[in-house]
Parts: structure tokens; sequence; C-alpha cells
């Protein structure tokens, strides 16, 4: 996409809703050190960063069926969810980062009066526990969790509720991810869908059959040039 596409397309917005892991913030460190203390803790082979990387937006399930492969069935998965969940709270926020030019994206909305929230599946708990170590995500206008409501996305009401607390219609808002159930509940919520290429892609993604309105490679390029 263009600058100047970036451009227009942000100029037109009322608001704008991101992902959170692998859109707004690197946590792929801490979760996969999470994975690799419960695989650990079994006496199993570790997972190396360039491979539990791109499974990082897949929770805590996708990284222990990851970790765990074949045997996970022989396992109580809630068990190891919750060994899994315990460690990655105690060390929430260790090697977690904001993703080059997020901070620089967020203060053009805020300078642009254009109100920004984040949409996750990440648990509102620990959403809520991870977001004040970031300075740069206290105005975030609307935080939406993956148990906020019953439902999470793919499915777009937590998208809804996000722009029904902000006052603004859906079609006139963006979001932000860089995974297929991004795009998907942004689409369902007639939203222009934006993929974050710079997120947890993994090799076997089409991201292009993914029917985003738009990717970008870099938060920079929804930033507007006066």
């Amino acid at each position: 996409m263009s600058v100047n596409t970036a451009n227009n397309l942000l100029n037109n917005a009322q608001a704008v809703l991101f992902d959170l892991d692998g859109t707004l913030l690197d946590t792929a460190n801490d979760l996969g050190e999470a994975l690799n203390f419960v695989l650990g803790k079994y006496n199993l082979p570790k997972v190396a960063r360039e491979v539990y990387r791109p499974v990082a937006s897949d929770g805590a399930l996708g990284l222990l069926t990851l970790g765990f492969a074949s045997q996970l069935k022989e396992y109580d998965y809630d068990v190891l969810r919750a060994e899994f969940l315990d460690f990655y709270q105690a060390n929430i926020a260790h090697e977690t980062c904001l993703y080059p030019g997020v901070s620089q994206l967020l203060s053009t909305l805020q300078s642009q009066n254009i109100p920004w929230g984040i949409v996750t599946n990440k648990p509102e708990g620990l959403t809520k526990q991870l977001l004040p170590s970031f300075p740069e995500l206290n105005k975030c206008a609307v935080m939406v969790g993956g148990d906020t409501l019953t439902t999470r996305k793919p499915d777009p009401e937590p998208l809804f509720y996000a722009c029904e607390a902000m006052n603004v219609d859906p079609k006139h808002c963006l979001y932000i991810g860089d995974a297929l159930r991004d795009i998907e509940a942004g689409n369902h919520a007639g939203m222009k869908t934006l993929v974050a290429q710079w997120g947890y892609i993994k090799s076997t993604d089409n991201i292009e059959q993914w029917q985003a309105d738009f990717i970008i490679k870099t938060p920079q390029e929804l930033i507007s040039i006066r």
C-alpha cells in the first residue's frame, strides 16, 4: 500500500482498533518462555524462538499444541494451560516490547483526535496486567479482551462492542491485526481491515487471500504526513 493511500485512509477514519499480540506488542518471547517452562517441567525438548514466534498469536492452545505435538492428548490440558498461564503471568513483560513505529503511530492518532482501542483474544485479566508496562498504551479508549464477552474473534461482536463504547460507526473504523481471525472479524463488522505484516505471520499463511482491504508492512504506513 502506498503512503498516500494510507494517509487518505487514516484521515477518513473516525477510530482505529488494534489487535494486541503481534500488532501493537511483540509478546512472543515471554509466551514462548512460558511454553518452555511447561515443557521443561515434563522433561520434554524446548522449542526454539524461531519456531514458536509465528505461533504466538494462537495463545496457550496453539503454543502447547506446538510444544507437546502428538503427546498433548496424554496430559491433562487444563493443568498444562494453568501452568502455562501462571508462569506467563509472573513473567508477563520481561521481554515484551512495542513494535517499532507503534509509539509514533499512536501519537499521531492522538494528535489528530482519532480515538483508538484494543480488541484482543488475550484474556482481559492478563491484558490489564500487561498494558501498564507500556505508557504509550495508556490513552487506549477501549479494551476488549477474549473473555470480556461470551464471544471473541473471529466473531465481530467484540468489535461492535468497542465501537459502541467509542460512539463510532463501525464502517468508519479501521481494524488492524496479524491473524486471519482479525480480518474475518473486521470484515464481518463492516470495517476497513488491515493485515499487520510485521506480526506473527506463518510461512504457510497466504495473507493475500485473507480478503483484507490492505496489507501494511510497518505501522508508519498509517502515519499521516502533513
